[in-house]
């Protein structure tokens, strides 16, 4: 059977309460309901569905070191609203992104790194861009 939507992603980071703090007060998701797993983690909430899964270390993991390239994973993209909030939210963190206003389309988009290195999109409405 083929695929028929996407569930969630799981990032391996380095300090699990700055990154969940990271995905909460900058990207707007919500830590919620996660199985009692064996290790350390949060499942974070978009629109009901727990799509952003961290995890710390598990037993027996080797230390992460630096803040790792993320391989094949360019990014993690996300539908979003209210662009100049998220402008002056990054803004006020300290947090560089590039903008950019996808041809044809008209929707904004806005690229910025998360805590641990990965590329996250936030994508906006033509409506938005001017």
């Amino acid at each position: 059977m083929p695929a028929v939507a996407l569930n969630h992603y799981t990032i391996l980071v380095q300090d699990l309460e700055r990154t969940k703090d990271f995905y909460e007060d900058i990207v707007g998701l919500k830590a919620g309901d996660r199985p009692p797993l064996s290790f350390d983690g949060y499942w974070l909430y978009c629109g009901g569905e727990p799509v952003v899964h961290l995890i710390s270390n598990r037993a027996g993991d080797p230390k992460i070191e630096g803040a790792p390239g993320t391989g094949r994973l360019d990014h993690i993209a996300f539908q979003a609203e209210n662009l100049p909030l998220m402008r002056d939210r990054l803004v006020a963190n300290g947090i560089g992104y590039d903008e950019r206003v996808l041809p044809r389309l008209n929707m904004t988009q806005l690229f910025f790194k998360d805590p641990d290195g990965v590329n996250i999109e936030f994508n906006f409405p033509a409506t938005e861009t001017v």
